[in-house]
């Protein structure tokens, strides 16, 4: 019996047998074609090309109806990397001018782009480089004559590998979880997995290789643990929490409809954060009281051209429509010059986190910008919109961003588009910079969101997807703390609303905390919307404001932790929420 940790998707914990899948990537041939095969060899390419696309689009126009959300747009967004030019088109020009054959120039170009992605310091763009890899081992398999489904996946089972695409996964629909390799809590196996609603852990560095096919597998979501070969009685343990995991998510369920409401009678919204417009109607039916955050950037990926006004005008209107009345936060386009498109050489990029990204991109590239400002106030015309602007820290930015969002009105009245005149526009805080400023931000902005993943990294200057440095990452740090409570403060003394959508927002763990701190709304991955929704009926303001004040006043992180464990461990003063809502 061992274990093996990994980075946990939630789902809670399942026990099944390993099927354990090979891996899409393997040893790729690399030879000269003869001047008279190029022509062949380039039709060999194309045919492969020509295949992979037809079965992904054979896939998602066969999705059965209880297919989750957003499986549609995620096979798409696949589909749509075999129109990219720096990946196809560059593997027909090496072939035409260097003679290599077509399995190591769709290779090694996929590789040339992953290796891009890789070096991003933003976590969700950091996981489309495993999109490009996925789909290039989609093509050499094609080109192998082996495409078509995974063998022998007709059984339950735990599935393991080193990676798996969307596309692969649909296919698997007896799976009890999944174990795999790679990728993080903002891959597109993960995203999937949530939908699935089946246990996960990614980022389990060689699972795939440590265990054997049909071995026993505990695998819980929650912790992001494997056990291998369990005996006996670590099996008992595990299925007795196997059982009440089970009836706590059941018991869960019956949250959805109750408003989350602090027993001393304070309305707490909780919002949840999107990446694809599909994910908006699962969010409205999970009892989200709107979207907090809605990524825009997978509209830019993978492609040279940046998308047109219509195209991001009907994504933005979909999700709008989709949560019927409710709220949508749509943040503008977190890229930069590191990493939009493709279009930049990162090798000439020294420190990208601190580089050309977020709204400094965008007021340097005012044409894009104005863009997208014209496609998200089109969608205000279909419900209550709100623009976030990313990464600012002075008021030049604002200032800046205000007169192109006048430019943009200006444009749709000539036009005589629809739109909302008074369309709420926020920032969000992310770095100690705007926190220490905050004053000045609440004076021109709508409202804030306080982006707490990055706000951690940059106050405490660490990667914590350094391995090297990772284990330093602390979101309860008391400097971190001191600055999500003086940006909420004054938040409240202006009487703007202010937010938190990083993940903070979504550990159960920290909810009495913000809360104490006299956080009002809460926007987070819908995995963990009811979670945090008990949290909050469970929870009295009153008496937390002055623990978490007496909780703010240390220095000291090892006192901090003790009081954060106090807070947390309050008694309840009322029987479990869960029974009322019954």
């Amino acid at each position: 019996m061992f274990s093996i940790h990994g980075t946990g998707i939630g789902g809670g914990i399942t026990i099944g047998r390993a099927r354990v899948l090979e891996s899409r990537r393997f040893d790729v041939a690399r030879y000269h074609v003869p001047v008279a095969g190029v022509d062949i060899e380039v039709a060999r390419l194309d045919a492969a090309l020509a295949e992979v696309k037809q079965g992904l689009r054979s896939l998602v126009a066969h999705l059965p109806g209880d297919a989750p959300t957003e499986a549609r747009a995620l096979v798409e967004v696949q589909a749509m990397i075999l129109d990219d030019p720096l990946l196809c088109e560059a593997a027909r020009q090496q072939i035409v001018e260097d003679g290599w054959n077509a399995e190591w120039v769709i290779a090694s170009q996929a590789d040339s782009l992953a290796r891009q992605f890789e070096e991003l310091d933003d976590a969700y763009l950091r996981e489309r480089g495993r999109d490009v890899q996925q789909v290039a081992d989609r093509v050499l398999k094609a080109l192998s004559g082996s495409a078509g489904p995974l063998p022998g996946t007709g059984e339950p089972a735990i599935f393991v590998a080193a990676d798996i695409a969307p596309s692969d996964m649909l296919s698997l629909r007896s799976a009890l979880g999944f174990a795999i390799d790679l990728g993080g809590t903002t891959s597109h196996t993960a995203i999937l997995a949530r939908s699935m609603n089946v246990p996960a852990v990614v980022g389990l560095g060689r699972a795939s290789e440590l265990i054997e096919d049909n071995e026993w597998l505990i695998l819980d979501g929650e912790a992001g643990l494997v056990i291998v070969a369990p005996d006996e009685t670590v099996l008992a343990e595990y299925r007795h929490r196997q059982a009440s995991t089970l009836l706590e998510r059941e018991r869960l369920k019956r949250l959805i409809h109750v408003p989350a409401r602090t027993l001393d009678g304070m309305q707490i919204d909780l919002h949840a954060n999107v990446e694809l417009p599909e994910e908006a109607e699962h969010a409205r039916e999970a009892g989200a009281a709107g979207i907090g955050l809605f990524r825009t950037e997978f509209l830019f990926l993978n492609r040279r051209e940046p998308p047109g006004e219509d195209e991001q005008y009907e994504a933005y209107r979909k999700a709008v429509k989709a949560m019927r009345g409710r709220p949508v936060t749509i943040r503008s386009l977190d890229l930069g010059a590191d990493k939009v498109m493709h279009s930049t050489d990162l090798s000439t990029i020294t420190n990208p986190a601190l580089g050309q990204r977020a709204i400094r991109y965008c007021l340097a590239q005012p044409e894009l910008f104005l863009t997208q400002l014209r496609a998200i106030l089109r969608a205000s015309a279909h419900g209550p919109v709100r623009l976030l602007l990313p990464m600012l820290i002075n008021c030049n930015e604002i200032d800046q961003t205000m007169r192109l969002v006048a430019q943009a009105r200006e444009r749709l009245r000539e036009r005589r588009q629809a739109f909302d005149e008074h369309m709420a526009i926020g920032g969000m805080i992310e770095v100690p910079a705007a926190a220490l400023a905050v004053g000045l931000f609440l004076r021109k902005l709508d409202f804030l969101s306080i982006g707490t993943n990055d706000l951690i990294q940059y106050t405490l200057a660490i990667d914590r997807a350094d391995h090297a440095v990772s284990s330093l990452y602390d979101p309860f740090h008391p400097a971190v703390l001191r600055l999500i409570s003086m940006t909420i403060r004054a938040g409240q003394k202006a009487g703007k609303p202010v937010a938190v959508c990083g993940e903070l927002a979504g550990d159960h763990a920290a909810t009495r905390l913000l809360l104490g701190m006299g956080l009002s709304q809460f926007s987070m991955h819908l995995a963990s919307l009811l979670t945090v929704k008990r949290e909050v009926l469970q929870a009295d303001v009153k008496q937390l404001r002055p623990k978490v004040s007496r909780l703010l006043g240390s220095d000291d992180p090892e006192q901090v932790q003790g009081a954060l464990r106090r807070l947390r461990n309050a008694p309840i003063e009322r029987k479990d929420v869960l029974d009322d809502a019954s």
